[in-house]
């Protein structure tokens, strides 16, 4: 990347937010911008049974223009675990079951900090526990058919689901999408493992001071950060888990953390393909259907589906 597009880039990065502060402010600022871009969409909403002390879960229901595959993706947004919703990700979705052709299930979790850890995971493993033991609420033909995806902190959910889901008897889904996930909790430009963190991590569209703001927001105790539920990177055992497809982001920050999570994967035995959009940004799959970044990832993604990807 040349110097004056890192220049002008560097005027949106995240140091002159305070997330602590501005938080409220960014999510207002997503819906306003998700409400103009928001394409014709063809969705419904339902609702997870209140069931104890949890919630019930908004989801959202996206149907494509086509049908392509019987597969249904069970989707967990981005934005730090603090913002981000079903209405800032409809365009998102709706261009996601387009171009994947498949149903795709949008999980409204609960949101920090107001809902600090483990309130959001607890949703969504809620909702994934639920449509594989019942995935008929989906219309999928059987549990196979359930895909378990997710762009940043959503990946984290949806890795952190999958081991749950393994732990706890449930079960396991086939395959999942993960998206510039967060895998780790150390992103201080001077203790972290990762050289991406010290190459992207000052002025581009993500930055170190955004995504401790947000750890610290989600899980407000300093050791519960590196448990294996927030930092999966810390989980022991990772076998018998889904057939997997990282997708990791070349100008981003958390690029290493999510690539050495797809490969402890498969140094655990798991099916693992991995690819990196090389002059992309983190958070490109929000952006336009007309996205060099996106066309690439949905190529990609569209060959896991069906079964031409080679393992990496």
């Amino acid at each position: 990347m040349n110097r004056v597009i890192r220049s002008v880039l560097g005027w949106f990065a995240a140091p002159r937010l305070n997330m602590r502060e501005d938080y409220e402010k960014v999510r207002r600022a997503q819906r306003g911008l998700a409400a103009i871009a928001v394409p014709p969409t063809r969705a419904r909403d339902w609702e997870t049974v209140e069931d104890g002390a949890i919630f019930p879960v908004p989801v959202r229901i996206f149907r494509p223009k086509e049908t392509l595959r019987d597969d249904v993706v069970v989707f967990f947004h981005g934005g730090g675990w603090v913002t981000g919703d079903i209405d800032s990700y409809t365009p998102a979705c709706t261009t996601m079951a387009d171009r994947m052709g498949c149903v795709v299930a949008s999980v409204d979790y609960r949101l920090a900090p107001e809902h600090p850890f483990p309130a959001g995971l607890d949703d969504c493993y809620q909702v994934a526990q639920r449509i594989l033991n019942q995935p008929e609420l989906v219309d999928a033909v059987h549990r196979e058919n359930i895909i378990l995806m997710g762009d940043s902190a959503g990946g984290n959910l949806a890795a952190v689901v999958s081991t749950l889901l393994r732990d706890r008897g449930e079960p396991v889904p086939r395959r999942q999408i993960l998206l510039y996930p967060v895998t780790q909790w150390d992103h201080d430009p001077r203790t972290s493992p990762f050289e991406s963190v010290r190459q992207h991590g000052e002025d581009l569209r993500l930055t170190n001071t955004e995504v401790q703001d947000y750890l610290e927001l989600y899980v407000p105790e300093a050791a519960m950060r590196r448990d294996p539920l927030v930092s999966p990177l810390e989980q022991k055992d990772l076998s018998a888990l889904p057939d997997t497809l990282v997708i990791s982001a070349g100008l981003d920050l958390l690029r290493d953390e999510g690539e050495a999570y797809a490969t402890a994967l498969a140094a655990a035995g798991n099916d693992v393909v991995v690819h990196r959009v090389e002059r992309a940004l983190h958070g490109f799959i929000t952006l336009p259907r007309f996205s060099r970044s996106l066309h690439e990832a949905y190529d990609v993604i569209g060959t896991f589906l069906d079964g031409r990807a080679e393992p990496s």
